[in-house]
C-alpha cells in the first residue's frame, strides 16, 4: 500500500474527472415508530426530521470532490422542484454542474422512510428523458471531455446514458481513462471502456453463476476480451474486490470493520478509482485505495463520502 501514501493533496487537487449519468435526489424522513396502524398491519412513523442528499451520479461526483479532486457533473434532470433542490445541493459541494433540463421529465427522487435506525420503506419517483435533451447532452459532452483526465459513466438505468457508445468512443480516442458503473444485462453498450465495476449480483446477471474461482476467472476474462476492456473490477462486498486484467487477477480482501450501511458504497469505490486514475495512477495501484474507501464508507449511514484524511490515514 505504499502507493497510497505517496499521493499528496496537491496531486489529487489537479485530477479532473467528468461524471456523466443519472443524478438523483435522496430524501430521508426520520421518525419514531410507537404503534401499528389500525388501518393495516404496518408501522406508523411519526416524522420528526427530514434530510435531503444528492444521489446516484451526483453522489459519485461528490465523492470525487470530497477526496479533493475536481469533478464536473453532466446529467439530465427535470424542470421541477426536485431538480432545483438537487441543483442547490450540488452548488454547495464544489461540483461543476452541467444539467440538461427536460420539462417532461420527473427528476428521480428516492424517498426513504427511516424508523428506529432502519429503513422501513422506499418510494421512487421517475420517468425517462426525451431524445432532444439527450442529444444536447452529447454535444455538451463533446466540448467537456477534453478538459478532463478521466471520464466516469454512472449508469443507474434511468435513460440518461442513451448515447454512451459514442461518448466512450470519443473519450477513448482522446486517450482518456473511461470507467463505467454498469446497469442491466446489456454490457455491449460499454464496449471499449477502460474498466467496468459491477458487483456480484450485477456480474452474475451478465455471465451467469460461477461454480468456483476458476470458473469466475474464465468467465470474467472472456467478458473482458469480448468487450475489449482493459480491466473488469468485481466488487464482492465482505469478500473485498477482484481486478481482472491482461496480467491476470488481483484480489484485495475487504477491510475488516463493522458494516452499518452499504448504500452508495459502489459510488465511493468507482469515484476513488476514477480520482486515482485521473492522477495517472495505474488501475492495479488504484484498486487497493478504492477498496479501503469502500470499507470506510460502509461504516457510515446512508449515501456517504470519504475525505483525504480518512482515506490516507495510517
Amino acid at each position: 500500500m505504499t502507493t497510497l501514501l505517496t499521493l499528496s493533496p496537491e496531486q489529487i487537487a489537479k485530477a479532473r474527472v467528468l461524471v456523466v449519468g443519472d443524478a438523483m435526489l435522496d430524501r430521508y424522513w426520520y421518525g419514531a415508530v410507537d404503534r401499528i396502524s389500525p388501518e393495516a398491519p404496518v408501522p406508523v412513523v411519526r416524522v420528526t426530521r427530514t434530510e435531503e442528499r444528492i444521489g446516484a451520479a451526483a453522489n459519485v461526483a461528490y465523492n470525487i470532490v470530497t477526496l479533493g479532486a475536481q469533478a464536473s457533473l453532466l446529467s439530465v434532470v427535470g424542470d421541477d422542484e426536485a431538480s432545483h433542490q438537487l441543483e442547490a445541493l450540488v452548488a454547495k459541494t464544489g461540483i461543476t454542474p452541467y444539467f440538461g433540463r427536460d420539462a417532461q421529465l420527473k427528476t428521480t427522487v428516492k424517498l426513504r422512510v427511516i424508523g428506529r435506525q432502519q429503513q422501513l420503506l422506499r418510494l421512487d419517483f421517475e420517468n425517462t428523458p426525451e431524445n432532444e435533451v439527450l442529444a444536447s447532452q452529447s454535444a455538451t459532452f463533446e466540448k467537456l471531455h477534453p478538459l478532463h483526465d478521466a471520464v466516469l459513466f454512472s449508469d443507474y438505468g434511468k435513460g440518461g446514458l442513451a448515447h454512451i457508445v459514442s461518448m466512450i468512443a470519443q473519450a477513448r480516442a482522446a486517450g482518456q481513462v473511461v470507467l463505467v458503473d454498469p446497469k442491466g444485462s446489456d454490457y455491449a453498450r460499454y464496449k471499449n471502456a477502460s474498466v467496468l465495476t459491477p458487483n456480484r449480483a450485477e456480474l452474475e446477471h451478465v455471465i451467469g453463476p460461477w461454480r468456483d474461482e476458476a470458473d469466475l476467472c474464465t468467465k470474467a476474462h472472456n467478458l473482458r476480451t469480448t468487450l475489449n476492456l482493459e480491466a473488469l473490477l468485481l466488487t464482492r462486498s465482505e469478500e473485498g474486490m477482484t481486478l481482472f486484467d491482461a496480467q491476470g487477477e488481483l484480489h484485495v480482501p475487504a477491510v475488516a470493520r463493522e458494516v452499518f450501511d452499504v448504500t452508495g458504497a459502489g459510488d465511493t469505490v468507482i469515484a476513488t478509482l476514477a480520482t486515482m486514475s485521473a492522477t495517472g495512477m495505474s488501475l492495479r495501484d488504484a484498486v487497493p485505495i478504492a477498496n479501503r474507501a469502500g470499507g470506510i464508507v460502509v461504516g457510515k449511514f446512508g449515501t456517504a463520502t470519504v475525505n483525504y484524511n480518512e482515506l490516507f490515514a495510517a
